[in-house]
């Protein structure tokens, strides 16, 4: 997900480790050219050669800015591997939707995936001392924990830099969404929604240009698989009647539904109704 603190825990885990490194930013490639990558490359192997280095670590951010990223990635990890040199690299990428548009099979066998999710509430309590009521309404997202006290400010930072470029930049930049005011209608009417049943028939009615229940069901996984928003089936042996249930819908972070939704945190948790809600998609 965005906004999680990649960035944050390599820089720190790079003050605690006593190996040189090189840290580049795709942001700062003029076009988006994937040679930027291989220069990137080159310049570590320099510093290694000049200062005689026996290891070294390399840290590309953003990765998947590039389109066919993980072609250059395997030409250059190859070359490293061919030539025994000990050069390990850390590759960071802000959605897991066009991450893994890039591991293709040119990567097999040669990455370790690890998955940073929301933060969990023990993880907020301790960073930030957020108790649990904070929690379930403010979620798991770090970057904002310091706003909640002005909910104005904390809301458009949720809506700002995390709803609009996850939707915008990550989810619409795949060739899957033909209908992208359609795809931020779905979101919307499903934080909307989050802990609670909605039939695809009756969302039909809601949303302008719906088209047909398998769209908004297509749309629904792309918003899963950008750790947005899902639509939790209900549990039966037969996979017939599982598939065929009415979906819960649930936000993957509490602090989407609260930064959609009109009330307040006062209001919210005094209102038994809502607040149960909340509760169930923290949960």
């Amino acid at each position: 997900p965005r906004q999680v603190g990649k960035s944050t825990l390599v820089k720190q885990v790079l003050h605690e480790i006593n190996v040189p490194y090189h840290f580049a930013v795709a942001e700062d490639a003029p076009d988006r050219n994937p040679v930027w990558i291989r220069e990137q490359w080159q310049q570590a192997r320099q510093k290694m050669d000049f200062n005689h280095y026996s290891q070294m670590l390399l840290i590309i951010d953003e990765i998947h800015k590039f389109d066919n990223w993980s072609e250059v990635v395997k030409g250059e990890w190859d070359k490293d591997s061919f030539n025994d040199r000990n050069l390990k690299v850390i590759i960071l990428g802000s959605s897991r939707l066009l991450l893994m548009d890039g591991l293709t099979e040119s990567l097999a066998g040669r990455f370790e995936l690890i998955n940073m999710e929301h933060w969990s509430y023990k993880e907020m309590h301790d960073a930030f001392g957020f108790d649990l009521y904070h929690y379930i309404y403010f979620g798991g997202y770090p970057g904002g924990a310091s706003l909640i006290g002005d909910e104005k400010r904390w809301r458009n930072y949720i809506q700002n830099a995390i709803i609009e470029p996850a939707i915008a930049k990550d989810v619409l930049l795949t060739k899957r969404v033909y209908k992208p005011a359609l795809l931020k209608q779905l979101f919307l009417l499903g934080c909307s929604y989050s802990g609670e049943l909605l039939a695809f028939n009756k969302i039909l009615g809601q949303l302008q240009d719906a088209g047909n229940t398998d769209t908004l069901a297509t749309y629904l996984n792309v918003l899963d698989e950008s750790c947005l928003l899902a639509g939790l089936q209900k549990y039966a042996v037969d996979n017939a009647r599982k598939y065929r249930s009415i979906p819960k819908f649930l936000v993957y972070n509490s602090a989407l539904l609260s930064a959609t939704d009109k009330g307040s945190f006062e209001q919210v948790v005094t209102d038994d109704q809502k607040w149960g809600r909340w509760v169930e998609t923290a949960v």
